[in-house]
């Protein structure tokens, strides 16, 4: 779908060499069921001479990484299936998803059980009352045709698009395609926004019957929030007229008149901004280019696509880029036939994202040490950071300080730190469970002797219950033993405790 996307913004419906791109874009845009497999990469270009070392680390990094996904099944709108494997720094992370109306499950490589998402939770947390979610989805789904046909009216062809036969291989099977080709630099591509609004602002009944599908569509949206919000209908008729007659008569006044404005000090305006904004020039300069090939069946279906977009930066000490190139291929068969889905197995329970307690512990606990799942999670994704600041002689949850040792309210610092904190039915003992690695810290009032992990250690001070019922323990015995770290601003007071 992004590769259709991209062909739907820069070219429009006139034939080709005979091929209607128009119709081959709107079935690409309308696949029901079908089979495609995928790759897709990224190259960032550095200025050596701007770049750091840390900044050359982070490009290499992401010039590492690429997605290749071996099988996409759909079987209808809401029943669909993708295996593939996220590859970053030589480390491959295969993975499994899959949907259907209710539910999305996604199997990781190195996972103990399956990560699930509950659609029907998700809606229903973002339904608001009085609204048909299906049919509204419904409506969108025969929403989306209309408006890739208005768009793909008004754009015109670039000037490099020609179609050749080829021979193709599609899944393992040769095929005589249509090669439609097409190149655009980025200077193309702001010269082609000009004559786009121009041709829209002329297409009266076309623009009216757009706002008209867009009234149908969201107009009882904006009905639901309205009463959510408690407003009157006055408000919203304010807004939008009740009458559809009404309401794309005003809202097409309004486009045409902000349109034609537009276009009277177009130019001018475009060169002020180009002037004012240099840094555009070489964005939608010559270096920046789009190169993609479709492969179209007789029937207009693309079965296979390449493409690539170069976006040139002006390189500078804050952006220290050249360029950016995404590249991508994909090939697809068995478009509008049956399809089995690949099924996620979740017979040994799985990992329900939707639940709010889920610790960064618990979900790295989920994952083998050494998958590379684990090392997106906790080291570039971060999961397990955390920073918190206390301010000195702060009784409620501060910290305060006894015979020059720092103490913190124990359940304070340990649920900031996702710990679990547990008493000891009928002693002072307290248990400290580190969400983290699991280990238990164990505590009792009015001692110094505890112990990490079943090492016992000894405190500065031993931890004690204060006048308002909160116990309190040593700071940085407590910090450290959870993974943190902790630095004292010294004209401030303000205490930071960092856990990576």
């Amino acid at each position: 779908m992004p590769l259709v996307l991209l062909m739907v913004v820069l070219t429009g419906c006139q034939a080709v060499g005979g091929i209607d791109v128009g119709k081959a874009m709107a079935n690409g845009a309308n696949i029901k069921s079908g089979e495609s497999k995928q790759s897709m990469h990224i190259n960032i270009e550095p200025a050596k001479e701007f770049a750091t070392e840390e900044d050359l680390a982070m490009i290499e990094l992401v010039n590492s990484i690429s997605l290749d996904i071996d099988q996409a099944k759909m079987k209808d709108a809401n029943t669909a299936s993708i295996k593939g494997t996220l590859s970053m720094k030589g480390t491959k992370l295969p993975f499994l998803l899959s949907m259907n109306e209710s539910q999305m499950v996604i199997d990781l490589d190195g996972a103990q059980k399956p990560l699930y998402i509950s659609l029907d939770a998700l809606e229903g947390a973002e339904a608001l009352p009085m609204m048909d979610t299906k049919a509204l989805q419904k409506q969108m789904e025969e929403l989306s045709p209309k408006l890739l046909s208005f768009v793909m009216k008004h754009l015109s062809n670039p000037k490099n698009i020609s179609v050749t036969p080829v021979q193709e291989s599609v899944n393992g099977e040769s095929v005589s395609l249509s090669k439609l080709h097409m190149e655009i630099s980025g200077e193309e591509m702001l010269a082609m926004v000009k004559p786009f609004l121009t041709s829209i602002a002329k297409d009266e009944q076309g623009l009216k019957d757009l706002i008209g599908d867009l009234y149908d569509v969201f107009y009882p949206v904006l009905e639901a929030v309205n009463e959510v919000e408690g407003a009157g209908d006055d408000t919203l008729n304010s807004i939008v007229p009740e009458s559809k007659d009404e309401a794309v008569a005003s809202l097409y006044a309004m486009i045409k008149e902000g349109l034609d404005s537009m276009l009277v000090d177009y130019d001018k305006e475009l060169n002020t901004l180009l002037n004012d904004t240099p840094e555009l020039k070489t964005v939608f300069g010559t270096e920046t280019k789009l190169k993609m090939d479709f492969y179209l069946d007789s029937k207009l279906d693309i079965r296979k696509q390449n493409m690539e977009l170069k976006v040139a930066l002006p390189a500078s000490a804050d952006l220290p880029l050249k360029s950016v190139t995404v590249g991508g291929s994909s090939e697809q068969w068995n478009i509008g036939g049956a399809v089995t889905v690949d099924e996620v197995d979740v017979s040994g329970g799985v990992m329900d994202l939707m639940k709010d307690d889920i610790t960064p512990g618990q979900m790295l606990r989920n994952f083998d040490s050494h998958s590379l799942a684990y090392q997106l999670l906790k080291d570039d994704a971060g999961i397990t950071s955390k920073n918190v600041m206390l301010y000195p002689d702060d009784e409620y949850d501060g910290a305060i300080t006894v015979k020059n040792t720092t103490f913190v309210p124990l359940r304070y610092l340990s649920e900031e730190l996702d710990a679990e904190v547990k008493w000891t039915k009928g002693s002072n003992q307290i248990i400290v469970i580190d969400d983290i690695t699991g280990d238990e810290i164990v505590l009792t009032v009015g001692s110094k002797k505890a112990t990490v992990a079943g090492k016992e250690v000894s405190m500065v001070e031993s931890a004690y219950v204060g006048k308002n019922g909160k116990t309190y323990v040593p700071l940085r015995f407590m910090a450290e033993s959870l993974g943190a770290t902790v630095d004292k601003e010294q004209e401030t007071g303000w205490i930071f405790i960092d856990r990576p």
